[in-house]
């Protein structure tokens, strides 16, 4: 039986969580935006104390959430420094160097930069405090759906990408790829784009074969025919397909958008927290990125994934924890009436930031909980806040599925 006093200690511990994570926001934000993590030798050595695409662009709808002004400017900022480095076709950055000022696209370049930036500059647009820099960063919009439609199949409706090119940089999803078109998806309905019905209906077709109508286009067809035969997580959606060429080591992240951006209806979507659930992707800390690491007999293992011995299984993008993901994992939970479950977590999120003196570390070893990785990581602080947004609220502003443009 719980005490009062342990409930109250909890409490506490949420509390002081929240406060030690916008303390690490202003902490982080310099004047052209929000840094990947504290500034400091180690980070300038792995350019954490650049301005990140995907990384700015998430703080930035926590922190547009927060009602902080200095935050809130900060958001501004962000997306204001990311689009001064836009490329001609209409690509942004995977980083901003503020202090060389120069953009970094990447190897194969980096598709959900672009993403994120729409996401966040239509939540700025909603603040209705930043009407002007909304207005003056339309070009720069336009251009990067441009570059979007681009990539996008133009009859499955759904974008293609490079091998390692979104954040999990250092795995092999190529083709179509889970997390990037929940993304899409996402940007379609904020920004009224065309064919987001095609776009949700491929996507339940290709990600979850054999569970949904028959594809009409047999290319879909042809694609989930070498798959369904030999998947086996069937109650989650696949991490990316490609030509003969599929993910199913869960990919907790892509799922999560699935169920939080409205792609999957309401009963897939209790049908994919469960199974995450029995995977135990919450343990040791919310959450691990994936339900099975990819092992070094696997065909879809990469040579790249060894390199610093990185991304070995159980590490980083392999099954690592990532509490920026466990805020997504909280908020979802909450969305589908798992509030019990999501509280739980979001206790268990603000223990794990807690470690190393409120480090708020970059991730965390899937088996061992030992924390690995860089410190003082912003997204983490911004994962925590959006969490909490979302068990606190009625429903969280970020994650709602209603057209706000």
């Amino acid at each position: 039986m719980q005490t009062v006093s342990g409930i109250v200690n909890r409490r506490a511990l949420v509390a002081k969580c929240e406060q030690a994570a916008l303390a690490l926001l202003h902490e982080n934000l310099a004047p052209g935006g929000m840094r990947a993590a504290a500034p400091g030798a180690l980070a300038r050595s792995r350019s954490y104390d650049c301005v990140f695409g995907r990384d700015a662009s998430i703080c930035a709808l926590a922190m547009l959430a927060s009602g902080d002004a200095k935050l809130i400017r900060g958001a501004r900022a962000s997306l204001e420094s990311l689009a001064a480095h836009q490329a001609p076709n209409g690509q942004l950055p995977k980083f901003v160097d503020l202090g060389k000022n120069e953009a970094d696209f990447w190897y194969v370049g980096c598709i959900d930069s672009t993403l994120w930036w729409l996401i966040a500059l239509d939540a700025l647009a909603c603040t209705g405090r930043a009407r002007a820099s909304v207005r003056r960063l339309a070009p720069q919009a336009r251009r990067a759906v441009a570059w979007l439609q681009a990539q996008e199949h133009p009859v499955i409706r759904l974008l293609s990408q490079n091998e390692a090119s979104d954040w999990a940089d250092i795995m092999p999803r190529s083709g179509f790829v889970l997390y990037t078109n929940a993304l899409w998806y996402r940007v379609k309905r904020l920004y009224g784009l065309e064919g987001a019905a095609a776009t949700r209906r491929h996507f339940n077709q290709l990600f979850h074969p054999g569970a949904h109508d028959v594809p009409a286009f047999r290319r879909i067809g042809l694609l989930t025919d070498y798959v369904i035969r030999r998947q086996q997580h069937r109650a989650l959606y696949l991490s990316y397909v490609n030509l003969a060429s599929w993910g199913d080591e869960g990919d907790v992240f892509g799922n999560l958008l699935a169920v939080l951006f409205g792609l999957a209806d309401k009963a897939r979507s209790r049908t994919v927290l469960r199974a995450l659930l029995r995977a135990k992707v919450h343990l040791p800390w919310p959450v691990r990125a994936v339900c099975e690491p990819i092992a070094r007999r696997d065909p879809r293992w990469r040579p790249y994934m060894d390199r610093h011995r990185q991304n070995l299984a159980h590490q980083y993008h392999n099954g690592g924890v990532w509490t920026m993901i466990g805020g997504f994992w909280v908020a979802a939970l909450a969305a589908n009436g798992l509030r019990a479950q999501a509280a739980r977590d979001l206790e268990r999120l603000a223990e794990a930031n807690a470690r190393g003196g409120w480090a708020f570390m970059e991730w965390f070893h899937g088996r061992s909980g030992v924390a690995r990785g860089m410190p003082r990581q912003s997204w983490n602080a911004a994962g925590f806040l959006l969490a909490k947004q979302a068990l606190t609220k009625k429903g969280s502003e970020p994650f709602s599925s209603d057209v706000r443009t």
